[in-house]
């Protein structure tokens, strides 16, 4: 009996019953026990299946029958002959009972009770005169039952116990029965493990009801509570359920809403939930679910955490104060999250992960909204090298989550997953999920987020299939290059030469030209590194196949030809060489046989002379370029960029407006730091000046004829041959 659950709280009922005229007191009820006529009379039987009421009547008895039964199995080895002495403890274990009787024979609605019972009708027959000022229901007399096929105050003295104790309507609905064990565990002490069976019975039936009706019952968790979620955690017919309720729950930030079967749609705070865990964690033997599901569980603390650090609503807040006074918590609620986190890492048996996190500073990181994602990523690495299982279990769960839920948290989310991607075994279907979701970020606005997903990227480049799957992202990319971190762009430039790294792989023009036009810029970078990837990324572009004519893309290779004139003189020895090399390529791409012959014969100082006399009419186009290497802070490059300012000063001559802007260039040259730059500007100023005061002879016009006479030949030999040809013809 001692073990049996009771199944009605205590508080429910009225301890003292109203003396009414004819009424047998409880304790000669219970005494009624056999209903053998009801069995014995076969007549009898058949007369009350045939009469739909009497047959109504005849369940009812053996309902009664049940019921009176499982009392005197419970109550008899305590109550003995001391029946009277206990009979408020007979009180309390009888509604306890009846609780249990209705969950088991399915009352969790007043229409099944009706059916059994026609003359039950709650709405009409639980008057408010019936209810204690406490809002309790008081015991129903025979006589005040009435309705529709209601027996005779005489027929119904047999069934006294189930009308003396009817219940409240909203007690035959599951989330009230969970209410009404709440209350009767919190005035019953020390029977904590009576009600375990109904209370695992309903849950069966309704987990949500059950998890939700108690999170609103009891939100900070008290000892009833507490004892009712060890029951249903710890058993194997609702852990389950139970725990993926919890982590639906615990998914949703400030409050998750869900309508239960009474209509009830009020919030239920995450943080309720939180509490919830962190008190079964503290016990002992911790629920088998916990470890089961302990990869979601993590990542729910990780991104409550980053909520709570984020935004704290006033009536979240107002909650948490209560449990702080209840339980002496922490003094905010992402600091209890952290609290809840390391608990569970160490009721896995992962407190290596904890202490390595502690003496880097990792929980306090995780603190701030700033620094939270790295934090994150701290303590993916560290997992990772403890349980590679575990790391592989969790990223798959993350990538699901990616996949399908709003991007609030994605930042922390995308942070841990780039840590343990390469636990993941990806096949077709999941590769491709993770090219869409690092895409997301790739075309998104935060640079932290392009950070993550480009390194994610070259976690994956080794594998060729994923190289050619990274096609569709060059778009996204080339819009990288234009960014101000050099960190991005260092990673963006090296994530596309390996994609471009397959030489057979045709290349479209379109792609080909966006590509030229933004690593130009970057052969100018501030970082070295990037201006080493750049320029090698150009090398493999050029010698790639294109899918059409390489007319369009000739004409902005060419512009490439003054910065890598400029780079050969670059103090970097490595960013030297490779854009000499470059050079090379670019003169064999454009087919300038006497430019590729002084890069190869390394006679640099013809270079310009070759440059500008093949172009004249672009002279003032080359002029505009070369002019923002005057402000380089490496000396080799301002010296360079003055003497080819003076070869294009005599090839300018007679152009004022072009003059005029190199000798200003020259004279704010003249008072450079270095000495022998501010020497050589002034030195190319005085000739420039000296050559546009000189008077312009014969001579120097029929040599200017000459040489542009040469220039055009193919033109003018063809323009004779035809004049020859047409004075024979006359």
């Amino acid at each position: 009996m001692e073990q049996r659950p009771p199944r009605v709280p205590k508080l429910a009922w009225v301890e003292e019953e109203e003396e009414v005229p004819g009424a047998a007191p409880v304790e000669e009820i219970a005494e009624v026990v056999p209903f053998e006529p009801l069995q014995e009379d076969a007549a009898v039987d058949r007369t009350q299946e045939q009469d739909p009421a009497r047959g109504l009547f005849r369940r009812t008895a053996q309902l009664v029958c049940k019921f009176i039964k499982r009392i005197q199995e419970e109550e008899t080895s305590t109550m003995g002959t001391g029946f009277r002495a206990y009979s408020h403890i007979f009180k309390t274990k009888t509604c306890a009972a009846l609780l249990d009787m209705l969950v088991e024979e399915g009352f969790c609605n007043p229409k099944q009770v009706s059916s059994l019972w026609p003359g039950f009708d709650p709405p009409r027959n639980c008057l408010a005169s019936h209810a204690t000022p406490a809002g309790h229901w008081k015991p129903l007399r025979p006589w005040q039952c009435g309705g529709k096929g209601s027996t005779s105050p005489g027929k119904l003295e047999t069934f006294l116990p189930l009308a003396a104790f009817q219940v409240s309507p909203c007690l035959l609905q599951l989330p009230a029965m969970v209410r009404y064990i709440h209350q009767w565990l919190m005035a019953n002490q020390f029977a904590e493990h009576r009600l375990n069976r109904a209370l695992l019975d309903l849950t069966k039936e309704q987990p949500a009801d059950v998890v939700m009706t108690l999170l609103r019952v009891a939100p900070s968790c008290d000892r009833a509570a507490f004892t009712m979620w060890k029951s249903i955690m710890c058993s194997p017919r609702t852990a389950e359920p139970v725990q993926l309720i919890l982590l639906d729950v615990l998914g949703s930030w400030p409050e998750h809403s869900m309508c239960t079967s009474d209509g009830d749609k009020t919030g239920v705070f995450v943080l309720a939930a939180t509490v919830v865990m962190w008190k079964i964690l503290q016990v002992p033997s911790v629920p088998h679910m916990v470890t089961v599901y302990f990869p979601r569980l993590l990542v729910h603390l990780l991104f409550q955490l980053f909520f709570s650090t984020l935004d704290m609503p006033q009536e979240v807040d107002t909650f948490w104060k209560g449990c702080q006074q209840q339980y002496g918590l922490a003094t905010s609620p992402n600091r209890f999250a952290v609290q809840t986190l390391k608990s569970l890492l160490c009721q896995m048996q992962h407190e290596d992960v904890v202490v390595a996190m502690e003496r880097k500073c990792g929980w306090d990181t995780l603190l701030c909204a700033d620094t939270h994602h790295y934090a994150v990523g701290l303590l993916a690495r560290e997992i990772s090298r403890v349980s590679i299982p575990l790391c592989s279990r969790i990223a798959r769960y993350l990538l699901r989550l990616l996949s399908t839920q709003e991007p609030r948290w994605e930042l922390p989310a995308l942070a841990f997953l780039v840590e343990v991607l390469e636990c993941l075994n990806l096949n077709e279907h999941g590769a491709n999920r993770v090219l869409q979701i690092l895409s997301r970020h790739l075309r998104s606005e935060c640079k932290d987020r392009h950070c993550l997903a480009l390194r994610a990227l070259l976690k994956l480049i080794d594998d060729p299939s994923m190289r050619e799957k990274m096609w569709s992202l060059t778009e996204s990319l080339v819009e990288l290059l234009c960014d101000a971190d050099g960190e991005i762009v260092s990673m963006t430039v090296m994530l596309l030469s390996f994609i471009f790294w397959d030489k057979d792989m045709l290349i479209a023009s379109p792609i080909a030209l966006q590509l030229v036009e933004a690593l130009l810029p970057l052969f100018d970078h501030d970082n070295s590194q990037v201006q080493l990837l750049s320029i090698q990324l150009f090398i493999a572009l050029l010698s790639l196949p294109l899918e059409k004519d390489e007319k369009a893309l000739k004409t902005h290779v060419r512009q490439s030809l003054l910065p890598l004139f400029f780079h050969c003189h670059d103090e970097n020895r490595r960013v030297a060489q490779v854009s000499q090399e470059m050079l090379l390529c670019v003169a064999q791409f454009l087919q300038r046989r006497d430019l590729e012959k002084v890069v190869r014969n390394k006679k640099l100082w013809k270079f310009t002379e070759c440059l500008l006399a093949d172009h004249s009419s672009r002279a003032a186009e080359h002029l505009h370029r070369a002019l923002p290497y005057l402000e380089s802070p490496q000396e080799p490059l301002p010296e360079a960029a003055i003497r080819f300012l003076g070869i294009a000063g005599r090839q300018l001559r007679g152009k004022k407006e072009e003059l005029q802007l190199i000798c200003e260039a020259l004279e704010s040259m003249a008072n450079d730091i270095s000495v022998a730059v501010g020497s050589l500007a002034i030195q190319t100023l005085y000739i420039l000046q000296a050559v546009e005061r000189a008077r312009y002879s014969i001579f120097d016009s029929l040599h200017d004829q000459l040489r542009r006479a040469w220039r055009t030949r193919p033109r003018l030999l063809g323009l004779g041959w035809l004049r020859c040809w047409s004075s024979a013809e006359s």
